[in-house]
């Protein structure tokens, strides 16, 4: 997520579960296998915070060099954001060895 758009606890969640949700359709299509797995362990989400677009950027160059799905999530402008607002990227699913690398040291939202 982008800590610097403030956006209320609600916001995120909503925000969030719209890069899972994309995530698992993409998945669904992509690699049925690799989605089965997540489904099966307990679908493990972790939402982290970044400061700007520009970290998000970069942390997505990282996760598709490693091969790790992403989704954009842009928001629709209804309510705390203008539209088209880039909130919040979504990763994987993936193993938290793939995943730790790139974001192990970003903080809990």
């Amino acid at each position: 997520m982008r800590g610097e758009l403030r956006l209320t606890p609600g916001k995120v969640a909503v925000q969030v579960a719209h890069a899972a949700v994309m995530l698992a359709q993409r998945g669904r299509s992509a690699d049925p296998r690799r989605l089965d797995a997540w489904l099966d362990t307990g679908q493990k989400k972790v939402a982290l915070e970044v400061d700007t677009l520009a970290e998000l950027e970069a942390i997505e160059r990282r996760a598709r060099a490693a091969g790790i799905p992403t989704a954009w999530v842009d928001d629709a402008g209804l309510t705390e954001v203008a539209p088209g607002t880039r909130t919040c990227l979504g990763l994987g699913p993936a193993l938290p060895s793939e995943i730790d690398p790139i974001t192990g040291t970003l903080r809990l939202y």
